[in-house]
């Protein structure tokens, strides 16, 4: 819509452009996004969860967007489809009544097309608001956080500011943003994403005394992944030996893995290290 907003005010937006964009059919990106707003977030959902005031509000700015780019649809189609055909047949059939009314209609549409321009922008930009505001509301959710940092080229022209600035309004730090993306990586066994989601956390700040560890469960899970046994075995044992509490969840997965060392590596030091590995951490309470 920016782009779309841009090229007008350039002189250089096509009609095939608007009507790619906005239209009141599926194929339209902007029919869709309203449509999918209105599935999610109506006032009551099928499974009887009221929804959210943040959520309402980002559906009705959704809406107002489609409805003004609707109306802006109209005025161009008139000032670049519809007018010149018009035109062209009032110089055949002479100077009508009917086109002095036409004419009319064409003078309004232009002074409106200006101010449905800048209404247009404006309603994107509190979309845009909104979305980051509700975002926020699902900051806990780590498959959210683990979007941003993916999409983040998208997710940056969606909501026209760097991820630096979404991550800092929607988490309070970038460091925070993506040690939640690193969790969940972790959780989710996407080993090498969560190790970069990590080490990105703690470049911008992130609790090193922390996070320093999970990197290291990261690395070693990613390794043996890998089959890189003895590297996988080293990162593990720093990890075991951190004075930080531990998942129980990533404490069965360590285990399960190391444990499977003698059926994977013909060192006999190698197999060793990885027992005391799994002895150290089924000391445990798991």
């Amino acid at each position: 819509m920016c782009d779309l907003v841009s090229r007008y005010r350039g002189g250089e937006l096509q009609w095939d452009e608007v009507r790619a964009l906005v239209a009141d059919e599926e194929r339209s990106p902007l029919f869709r996004l309203k449509e999918r707003s209105h599935a999610l977030f109506r006032s009551e959902t099928e499974d009887g969860r009221i929804v959210r005031h943040r959520e309402v509000l980002f559906d009705l700015a959704v809406g107002s967007l489609f409805h003004e780019a609707m109306k802006f649809r109209e005025n161009f189609y008139q000032r670049v489809v519809y007018g010149p055909r018009v035109r062209e047949l009032k110089r055949e059939a002479g100077a009508e009544a009917l086109f002095g009314e036409f004419e009319k209609i064409f003078e309004a549409g232009a002074d409106a097309l200006d101010a449905g321009a800048a209404e247009t922008e404006a309603l994107l930009e509190r979309s845009r608001e909104q979305l980051v505001d509700l975002l926020a509301q699902y900051r806990g959710e780590g498959h959210v956080a683990r979007y941003l940092v993916e999409q983040s080229e998208q997710v940056e022209a969606a909501l026209g500011r760097g991820l630096a600035q979404i991550l800092e309004t929607v988490y309070g730090s970038e460091a925070a943003g993506w040690e939640l993306a690193g969790r969940s990586y972790v959780g989710s066994g996407y080993f090498e994403e969560a190790g970069e989601a990590l080490r990105e956390a703690l470049e911008r700040g992130g609790c090193r005394a922390q996070l320093s560890p999970l990197s290291d469960y990261a690395a070693g899970m990613a390794a043996y992944m890998r089959g890189e046994y003895a590297s996988s075995v080293e990162s593990v044992a720093r990890w075991a030996a951190a004075d930080v509490a531990r998942e129980t969840q990533l404490v069965h997965q360590a285990c399960a893995a190391l444990s499977r060392m003698d059926r994977l590596s013909e060192d006999p030091e190698l197999v060793e290290a990885a027992a005391s590995v799994v002895a150290r951490l089924g000391g445990e309470k798991v």
